[in-house]
């Protein structure tokens, strides 16, 4: 019975507490993917091509992180893609694409080799002074050396263009 009670008062505090809220005109904002985005404030992004400005370049990778980059943002946001006059920008470059030995086996050779992508972004926030970035993301994997780059270059730039757009999101967009 005294639980019971307890209960309904618990219940009857989050009415209260919900009816306050709706009358004084608060409007909490929740979003499940991170996102904190404004939609009476921001309704347009331009994402500009990121050209590969490596020294070493695979041709296919600026498609295959622009397509990531897009696809990401269509999905988690309303926003509207437009060519210009929008209210917030991406454009940048892919400055790296390098190959590294990691693991050194017992003949002195590499055992593992690691491929890391590096992409240079600029973020303009056209409405709120503050908010813009102007960063460097890098993200890697590594692959056994026995194999031939060419036979896992585009599941790897598949997979590092994910993890790129996805911490290039949370920087931007997702305003942890």
């Amino acid at each position: 019975m005294h639980r019971t009670i307890s209960l309904l008062r618990v219940a009857a505090a989050s009415m209260v507490a919900a009816v306050a809220l709706a009358l004084t005109g608060c409007k909490p904002s929740f979003s499940f993917n991170g996102t904190a985005i404004d939609y009476n404030i921001y309704h347009t992004i331009a994402v500009s091509e990121f050209p590969i400005r490596a020294a070493l370049v695979y041709p296919p990778l600026q498609q295959t992180f622009e397509n990531e980059l897009l696809d990401y943002i269509s999905r988690n946001t309303r926003l509207r893609t437009v060519e210009s006059g929008s209210d917030l920008q991406l454009e940048g470059e892919i400055t790296g694409y390098q190959l590294t030995p990691q693991a050194v086996g017992e003949d002195a050779y590499a055992t593992r080799t690691r491929l890391t992508i590096q992409v240079k972004v600029k973020y303009t926030d056209f409405k709120s002074d503050g908010k813009d970035i102007d960063q460097t993301f890098s993200a890697y994997r590594d692959f056994d050396a026995s194999q031939m780059l060419t036979d896992v270059q585009d599941q790897l730039c598949q997979e590092i263009s994910k993890e790129l757009v996805e911490l290039i999101f949370n920087a931007t967009l997702g305003d942890w």
